[in-house]
């Protein structure tokens, strides 16, 4: 479902949290300076370019994607191309099964197959529900209360609309819990999206900031204003109109389209994983082959009679950026999101599309709708490394554009605005933290981990590390005010100043995504290192306690007498209680990055082991006072004065990062 990957601006909300470890350590890794810009961005190779025609296309294919599933030890792929209206060709490469539980390996048939496609699922719903905008049944900026049985919870005076759901920008955080169920769980999505829902944290229509849970309501008024269950409606109304009967959003599949599904790997020789049932379906549950995606593709683009689902006028209003400068400012100088679908430009040429991932699937679908062309990737396996099947796919993708529609002279312009992009950059330099983050309970604490830098390196460019779409150290250059294209590269960010043209307010990238300026205290280069020391310090003074009673023991000499001891007691009490509220906290992360479950119960009771650390402050301060008073020994001052202020550090990460937060919805 899900990119942040945070993810490139396809990686879907369902591994947001392996994502955001990902950026964790891609930050912390590139925030040290070290990076070299100009090795972040190598010359580029010159692309082989070629005929787009069935044979070419194949013999392609089969000279790449054997040698790189082998290479990424993912198990199978399945890829359809579509040309000129019709479907190119359609290609299986190894196993749909492996084997590896002692039955016959099946290798992948690209018309048989069927593979999760994660959240280019969103696209059937923004179809779904262009239909009906079409018929006059939803209106794209009519309040969606209008179209739901409960409200909305909001904490801005502007409406949702069904325009927001799908341009991603209704200000929901991200929501992570319980998103991938056990196999044969039974979900209720009106239920699912009408309890605890996430907190709105941006105004509607101003922060991209992409969303399971919008795509989610927008699949829901589908239902409840058809009056038809989703999964119903888009079988019924745009999967049998397109001839795709190997596709389906139920959970589980039909018998018919179960025994089909490619199995689900980390890597090739690892065993097979079980169904994921997707809690939001619209969002991320649903299952094709490559064939049946290529007539959906088809499908969005023009052509006459057969094979339509929206008459033309709609499918170029669905096409077109659905945000203009009004509502994004200079941010709509790049690429934007369309009504469900992803806006990029490549070599000169508009691309539209959409990726996905569950834990195991990983997708790809890409089109040019003016040239009637498209390519779907679709693996399933993860790989041997980390953003090895994302990496595998878009050089796929990539690599089709690149051989079969590469830049036309003059088609690319060159960068011409060097009169303000030196007072760009330093306005741009600081700290930034995705706008797709969690703000109001304790995973808050990643937004320390996540961040971004960017740099102004003095000659009008910037070093943006990571880079939101390449995932490494990047330079870009200013291509027009405001707008920032990649040194030798395609990928594009734009930037909105503030009112006065004093800041940066937001950086915009990949259509649904920006980042967001961090406060000072805040950022990762001052939050982490002073974290960092006040835990050590409070790890070396448990470890000190019966190592110094041991060494005191055996040297025959006495303790501080009972003078002081009820401070002392209660400030031993209150740092063990936060050293293993921290390590309780990491270990909660740890599990929910496995998309597990954690009960609140024991939230509630890592918070108040975290509270007892608060309260330890006091008796801290008084020990210290203490010994400064009866001059008990410079040992013991500066031992005291270097607990006090690690537990005031931890406890105010913990306010600051939410550790504290009444809620524990996440």
């Amino acid at each position: 479902m899900k990119t942040d990957p945070p993810t490139r601006r396809h990686r879907t909300p369902v591994t947001l949290a392996a994502a955001l470890g990902a950026l964790a350590v891609l930050a912390t890794g590139c925030a040290s300076g070290s990076a070299d810009p100009v090795a972040a961005t190598p010359p580029p190779v010159p692309p082989v370019t070629a005929e787009l025609t069935e044979e070419n296309v194949n013999a392609w294919l089969d000279g790449l994607v054997p040698t790189e599933l082998a290479r990424t030890e993912i198990p199978g792929a399945s890829i359809s191309v579509v040309h000129d209206g019709e479907l190119l060709t359609a290609r299986g490469y190894g196993y749909a099964d492996t084997g590896v539980d002692g039955e016959e390996p099946v290798p992948v048939d690209p018309e048989e197959t069927l593979f999760r496609v994660g959240s280019v699922s969103k696209v059937f719903t923004a179809t779904a529900a262009m239909q009906l905008v079409e018929r006059g049944e939803i209106d794209l900026d009519t309040d969606i209360d209008e179209y739901l049985d409960f409200p909305q919870p909001k904490n801005f005076d502007e409406p949702i609309t069904m325009r927001h759901l799908l341009t991603h920008t209704p200000g929901f955080e991200e929501s992570i819990e319980g998103a991938i169920l056990a196999e044969g769980a039974e979900t209720d999505l009106a239920q699912r999206l009408s309890t605890d829902p996430p907190e709105q944290i941006y105004p509607p229509g101003e922060v991209p900031s992409y969303s399971n849970h919008g795509n989610s309501l927008a699949g829901l008024i589908v239902e409840q204003v058809s009056g038809v269950p989703f999964d119903e409606y888009v079988r019924s109304e745009v999967l049998e109109p397109l001839g795709m009967d190997s596709s389906s959003f139920a959970q589980p599949l039909p018998d018919d389209l179960r025994e089909r599904l490619a199995g689900a790997y980390e890597v090739t020789g690892g065993p097979a994983q079980p169904f994921e049932t997707v809690a939001e379906a619209p969002a991320g549950a649903f299952t094709a082959s490559a064939t049946d995606m290529a007539r959906f593709m088809l499908a969005h683009m023009p052509q006459e009679g057969e094979g339509e689902i929206l008459e033309p006028a709609t499918l170029e209003q669905m096409h077109a950026p659905a945000l203009d400068e009004d509502v994004l400012g200079p941010m709509a100088g790049g690429p934007r999101m369309t009504l469900g679908l992803f806006e990029e430009d490549r070599n000169g040429h508009r691309i539209l599309g959409h990726g996905g991932d569950t834990q195991h699937f990983h997708t790809e679908m890409q089109f040019l709708p003016e040239a009637r062309s498209g390519i779907f990737v679709t693996l399933n396996g993860s790989g041997n490394a980390d953003m090895a099947s994302h990496l595998l796919r878009m050089d796929i993708v990539d690599g089709f554009y690149d051989r079969y529609f590469p830049a036309e002279e003059g088609s690319v312009e060159d960068a011409s605005v060097e009169d303000t992009a030196a007072e760009h950059a330093a306005l741009a330099e600081g700290s930034y933290i995705s706008s797709r983050q969690m703000e109001s309970n304790f995973l808050a604490t990643l937004n320390v981990l996540g961040q971004t830098r960017v740099q102004d390196l003095g000659d009008g460019t910037i070093l943006v590390s990571p880079g939101p779409e390449t995932f490494v150290p990047t330079v870009y250059e200013e291509i027009e005010p405001w707008v920032w294209r990649q040194v030798d590269g395609h990928s594009v960010i734009t930037m909105r100043p503030d009112e006065d043209g004093q800041s940066v307010e937001a950086i915009g990238f990949a259509s649904a995504f920006a980042l967001l300026p961090v406060d000072g205290e805040r950022q990762q280069s001052v939050a982490l290192p002073i974290m960092a020391a006040a835990v050590l310090i409070l790890v070396v003074t448990v470890l000190s306690w019966p190592i110094g009673a041991l060494l005191r023991r055996w040297a025959g000499k006495p303790g501080r007498g009972r003078e002081g001891r009820l401070a002392r007691v209660l400030t031993r009490v209150g740092v063990g209680s936060t050293v293993v509220a921290l390590s309780s906290w990491v270990s909660v992360v740890m599990v929910i990055m496995e998309f597990q479950t954690v009960p609140t119960l024991v939230l509630r009771s890592i918070q108040a082991l975290q509270l007892l650390g608060v309260l330890a402050i006091l008796p801290a301060a008084w020990s210290l006072f203490q010994d400064l008073r009866r001059r008990a020994g410079w040992k013991y001052v500066v031992g005291g004065a270097l607990v006090l202020i690690a537990l005031l550090i931890v406890q105010w990460f913990a306010v600051t990062f939410g550790l504290l937060f009444p809620s524990v919805s996440y």
